[in-house]
């Protein structure tokens, strides 16, 4: 399933926009909408994809650890110059089912650093020239697992969404005095490749079938009242209208997106 939004191509025309994870699942939708709204567009992986990449530029740096924050960053400030808006959309687990006990050291430190850290340094290194300038947007994209975590397999990864959402929060309170505006994006369940192979770990650590770890998720949510996960598409959307003149007042918020999923308190 696709989704077609109308959009205006020159909305963010001379904007310069880094996205990071911007190569496959939510992260690719969202650089895809920012280079079709006019944008100059960065982004970061591993390895170069295979597929074309809608970005004017690619850096390849591994943004888990320190040195590849230092690679991107100076690649930023050397070749791209610096960002107006940042969307910080890396992330994801690896971690097992199996609870708390499969959740080892290397686990979670591998969580932390992929899910906080990551936007944490280079947030570090790029946000004193976007302060300097007295303008810019960060969303920092975080989870639903942030308030409704699970255990079988995610525990580390909802701690440091947990976590990210928090620094957003504070860093929100430095920044808006200084002309910039940071807010977070909580999805809950998205239609992604990720998200996919989260269903296989949990049906191989459990010695089930798919279909059968793919309700156990829903049932551990609590359901989706809409009946369906997020598309990578409506995440961008969301995302882009954040980073927009539209929302030039939402600051400091926690965007929740999922379907419902979360009760009403």
């Amino acid at each position: 399933m696709t989704r077609k939004f109308s959009l205006d191509h020159e909305e963010f025309k001379d904007r310069k926009v880094l996205v990071t994870g911007g190569t496959k699942g939510a992260g690719q939708a969202i650089l895809r909408r920012f280079a079709e709204a006019g944008a100059m567009t960065a982004t970061s992986a591993r390895s170069h994809p295979d597929e074309k990449l809608e970005a004017d530029l690619f850096v390849e740096a591994d943004l888990s650890s320190p040195e590849g924050i230092e690679t991107l960053a100076s690649a930023i400030k050397a070749d791209f110059g610096v960002p107006d808006i940042i969307i910080h959309c890396l992330g994801g687990s690896s971690t097992p089912g199996g609870g708390f006990s499969a959740a080892t050291e290397e686990f979670w430190q591998k969580e932390l650093n992929l899910n906080l850290l990551c936007a944490v340094r280079l947030d570090r290194a790029l946000l004193p020239d976007m302060v300097a300038r007295g303008t810019g947007s960060i969303v920092h994209v975080s989870s639903i697992q942030a308030h409704l975590p699970l255990h079988e397999s995610t525990m580390a990864y909802a701690a440091a969404k947990a976590a990210l959402t928090s620094y957003s929060k504070s860093l929100s309170k430095e920044l808006g005095p200084k002309g910039l505006r940071v807010n977070t994006v909580s999805p809950g369940w998205i239609m992604t490749g990720a998200s996919e192979e989260l269903v296989k770990r949990i049906a191989q650590s459990g010695g089930t079938d798919e279909t059968t770890a793919r309700e156990s998720i829903m049932d551990a949510l609590g359901g989706i009242p809409i009946g369906r996960p997020a598309m990578p598409e409506e995440i961008a959307e969301l995302c882009a209208f954040l980073a927009s003149e539209r929302a030039g007042a939402i600051h400091g918020a926690d965007m929740v997106i999922d379907g419902g999923t979360i009760p009403t308190t």
